[in-house]
């Protein structure tokens, strides 16, 4: 699963990575990085997530084949 965070993320992960797992959902790919970096969680916890490049809701169910992109809120002037 590939995987692109944006903004703040970055400074916890590298801008693309992949991770092998078998997520089937949002929350468990939430666990994984937490469990990566665990200093993290409140950033995650704030984001909006898109599967190849279409936000989706919490219940959506990924495929071992899916590009996820997590963006937290941001803020513009």
């Amino acid at each position: 699963m590939k995987i692109e965070v944006f903004a703040a993320l970055k400074d916890y992960f590298d801008g693309e990575f992949e991770v092998t797992t078998n997520a089937s959902s949002i929350e468990a790919v939430k666990a994984i990085l937490v469990n990566l970096q665990p200093s993290a969680i409140d950033v995650l916890n704030t984001c909006r997530f898109a599967v190849n490049d279409e936000f989706i809701d919490n219940d959506f169910q990924l495929q071992e084949s899916d590009t996820i992109s997590i963006i937290p809120p941001s803020s513009g002037g």
